[in-house]
């Protein structure tokens, strides 16, 4: 088990949210991903969202924070800035992730680091309990064909995780660093190069984890990828002198394994009250696997015209828990979605085994 538990969940250190739901109560989320920016600068091959178009709209920031006031009011206990765009490109971005902190909620963001520069490291760093660069390939090069942008932003991104965690040491902020791959057929090579370099630039993990196809994705180039043949890169990751006290490699094998099976030890998804996606329209899902899919009524309404509180007890809400409790099918979602952990978890809750009293 990782430190963070990044291949697993932590809906069990929240018993008071858990009960209520097994209660039949109506819970507000523990943790929301928000997305300040649907634009983006980079066009990664394996990029799950890119039939949202990247487009050119932000969340308006007066709007934002009154929003993030009113969660913090209703238990909210976390927020991620991330979503169908890159986050930094938010022009008041710094401002949004303060008044977060705050509101007293904690604050994460993930990002692929182009514009997390000096001053930018120096307004939100004080602020966030954790940031998570993604970076897809240890060399300029490759870094170039996978993210489809200069190769120059390779060395940009690495400047400015060495930087942000020299300043988190001059600081003594508190505040987790770490950079997540998706591993891939091109860059699976490139692998233990990038675990160096991630280790020299002071940070605290570096992750590798599958790539996991969403169901609206243009982009299908990997929808049949297998991790049947990558033991030897495990044990290398894992076994080298890499992990110590400080610096730990964090091989999502659990999450992988899931992957290479594609099976469900669930039938219903439960996860849904606990956490949920706002995009950079304002728009409030219940599942991001269903982001810009009107369908199945998984957005709820949009924060520019009710308050969360009247969106997350509305009519539109509900029926949409009818319908998922009722009638989906989670056997077509997409594999190792965001709350599959959780709904394993909440699954065994409902559904115990007649031995569970022999602790």
């Amino acid at each position: 088990m990782d430190k963070y538990h990044i291949d697993s969940h932590k809906l069990m250190y929240h018993p008071d949210r858990v009960q209520p739901w097994l209660n039949g109560e109506t819970v507000y989320p523990i943790y929301m991903e928000i997305s300040p920016s649907g634009q983006c600068n980079h066009r990664c091959t394996f990029c799950a969202l890119d039939y949202m178009e990247y487009e050119k709209r932000f969340l308006d920031t007066a709007q934002l924070k009154v929003t993030v006031s009113e969660l913090a009011t209703l238990g909210v206990k976390s927020i991620m800035y991330a979503g169908e765009g890159e986050p930094l490109l938010h022009p008041y971005i710094a401002d949004i992730i303060q008044h977060t902190k705050n509101r007293g909620i904690d604050v994460a963001m993930t990002s692929n680091g182009v514009e997390f520069g000096k001053m930018m490291s120096r307004l939100v760093l004080p602020h966030l309990k954790w940031v998570k660069f993604s970076v897809n390939a240890g060399s300029n090069g490759l870094y170039k064909d996978i993210h489809k942008t200069s190769p120059a932003d390779f060395d940009k991104v690495i400047f400015n995780i060495e930087h942000a965690c020299k300043l988190r040491k001059e600081e003594g902020l508190d505040c987790a660093i770490g950079v997540q791959s998706i591993l891939l057929p091109e860059n699976e090579h490139e692998m233990l190069l990038l675990a160096e370099t991630v280790k020299e630039c002071g940070a605290d993990y570096f992750v590798i984890k599958p790539y996991s196809q969403h169901t609206m994705s243009k982009t299908n180039k990997y929808e049949k990828i297998k991790y049947t043949d990558l033991r030897n890169l495990r044990s290398i990751l894992l076994d080298s002198d890499l992990n110590d006290d400080d610096f730990e490699v964090i091989y999502r094998s659990h999450t992988i394994n899931k992957w290479n099976k594609k099976q469900r030890e669930y039938s219903k998804c439960f996860g849904l009250p606990f956490w949920s996606y706002m995009d950079a329209g304002g728009n409030v899902w219940g599942c991001s696997a269903h982001l810009g899919r009107e369908t199945f009524n998984f957005n709820y309404g949009n924060i520019y015209e009710e308050c969360f509180e009247d969106i997350w007890n509305g009519e539109k809400r509900a029926k949409n828990l009818k319908w998922v409790e009722n009638t989906m099918n989670c056997g077509k979602c997409r594999v190792n979605c965001r709350m599959d952990e959780c709904n394993r978890y909440l699954w065994e809750l409902r559904n115990p085994n007649d031995h569970v009293n022999f602790i």
